[in-house]
């Protein structure tokens, strides 16, 4: 039967096997493509088989480095399965997108996009804290290879920022979770069940600093919009799409539980950060002048908004939180794959030079309009129901709470108007009236429709993912929650 471990190893093996063997260009990719396609089916069979009650499934638990008390302990929860899944999804599209694209040394660049993927299904499985750094630090290794060798022209000075960042917070975590496995009672014991309650503020912190830099929430974002930028589009998708999420997830499902006291005294500050990411970053993605610009600067702001959402410490504000970390990931690996389209075909993402794309271009207008509209939360869409969820969050805990958040809903619209307006209306930019792009076709299509597809199924179909997701988010902010009330 396919397992958790099951589902790690697969890419991980196969990612490793065609980074290795130098098989042709495009058989490289569509092995590579395969494999994430099989990964797509593997979460399908568990997301049909999963019970929303029954805690932690398709599980896998053994001896793993005996000495030190770590297990190979793995399993997935409702929040844990929703990551997974657009996790999936987004690989499978980006790597279809680099297949379209036609990467230079094709088996290296797919290799180490599958190799994240493992990675961070691990992250999302891992039920042991040595076993969740492995994940949380191992998939940040292969997707730095692919921005220093495939990024842009100003490729290493981002990747030496995001080394820089990542680099201290991660390791500041280590150190915390050595401590907490080598001195629990009993003897050395990593799982994630021994450490609730037995840190203090420094250890909380180490495991906050990581995870706001990962995430990445204000101001700890200054790596954000130089890897987006310079990223090829398929691993700017994978990056902002769903690498990204690891810490969102990661506050969740393994800072809040663990810390529960920790959590409630300091809610007030990640809230605040929460709200000044979200407004700050809306603005400034409004003032970008390129597509990718406003996107690295909406993923800020999206993020921000999930951990609002998750800080509230209840149940709608987590569950809605989980819900749109799901709707950005489809959102944001969506536009990014469109976004590297129109550079394809356009020669440039600048606003300036585009315009007028919705003329004689149906395919395009349609799908940027879908994605548009997705991410502008218009009644009735899957990305309206998790922020209405965090809103009412938030009016539950203060009334100016919710106002303020209220008003990065209204930002929101604004960049995402702009967004449509630049690209798909106003006059015709130099760069489309010389170059006549032709309409979005072919494997560029068949990448990005998919992600489109899943959202207008959230859209009719939204308690497909928050009755599986609902009882795993309550538990997670359970006791902090209840150290919020009695204070």
């Amino acid at each position: 039967m396919i397992t958790a471990t099951t589902l790690i190893t697969v890419p991980l093996i196969a990612g490793i096997v065609i980074l290795i063997v130098p098989f042709a260009q495009r058989l490289a990719g569509y092995l590579a493509l395969l494999i994430a396609l099989g990964m797509v089916g593997a979460v399908v069979g568990f997301i049909y088989r999963f019970q929303p009650m029954a805690g932690y499934q398709f599980g896998d638990d053994a001896e793993w480095i005996p000495q030190l008390g770590i297990r190979w302990s793995v399993g997935l929860d409702g929040v844990g399965l929703a990551m997974t899944a657009v996790t999936a999804l987004v690989v499978a599209c980006a790597l279809g997108y680099g297949l379209w694209a036609g990467r230079d040394r094709t088996h290296a660049t797919f290799g180490l996009i599958l190799i994240t993927e493992a990675f961070l299904f691990l992250v999302f499985a891992a039920r042991d804290l040595f076993v969740f750094y492995v994940g949380f630090e191992g998939m940040l290794i292969p997707l730095l290879v692919l921005l220093a060798v495939w990024g842009g022209e100003d490729r290493r000075r981002a990747t030496v920022q995001v080394v820089a960042y990542t680099a201290f917070g991660t390791l500041l975590m280590l150190v915390a979770i050595l401590w907490l496995g080598l001195t629990a009672p009993g003897g050395p014991d990593f799982s994630m069940a021994a450490a609730v309650g037995r840190g203090n503020d420094l250890v909380f912190w180490a495991f906050a600093l990581a995870f706001a830099i990962k995430s990445p929430l204000f101001p700890l974002h200054g790596w954000v919009l130089p890897a987006y930028r310079q990223s090829s589009p398929e691993v700017a998708a994978v990056l902002s799409g769903v690498a990204s999420k690891a810490g969102g997830f990661a506050f969740l499902a393994v800072l809040v539980p663990l810390f529960p006291e920790q959590s409630a005294r300091y809610a007030w500050l990640f809230i605040a950060l929460g709200l000044i990411g979200f407004l700050w970053g809306a603005l400034l993605a409004f003032r970008q002048p390129d597509g990718r610009g406003v996107i690295a600067y909406s993923s800020i702001a999206q993020m921000s908004f999930v951990v609002l959402g998750i800080f509230l410490l209840n149940a709608q504000g987590s569950t809605g939180a989980t819900f749109q970390m799901v709707n950005h990931a489809l959102v944001s690996a969506a536009l990014f794959l469109l976004a590297g389209w129109l550079e394809t075909q356009a020669g440039s993402g600048d606003f300036r030079k585009l315009g007028g794309l919705a003329r004689s271009r149906p395919v395009l207008a349609t799908v940027a309009l879908v994605l548009g509209m997705a991410a502008l939360a218009v009644p009735g869409s899957s990305v309206f129901a998790s922020e209405f969820l965090i809103l009412l969050a938030a009016f539950a805990d203060a009334w100016w709470l919710g106002a303020i958040a209220s008003v990065g809903i209204v930002f929101a619209a604004m960049y995402m108007l702009r967004w449509i307006s630049a690209v798909l209306h106003e006059r015709e930019g130099d760069l489309v009236g010389q170059l006549r792009p032709p309409d979005l076709r072919s494997g560029a299509l068949l990448a990005i429709l998919p992600l489109a597809l899943a959202l207008i199924a959230l859209s009719v179909a939204p308690a497909q993912l928050t009755e599986r997701v609902d009882p795993s988010s309550q538990m997670m902010v359970a006791g902090a929650y209840g150290e919020k009330e009695a204070r």
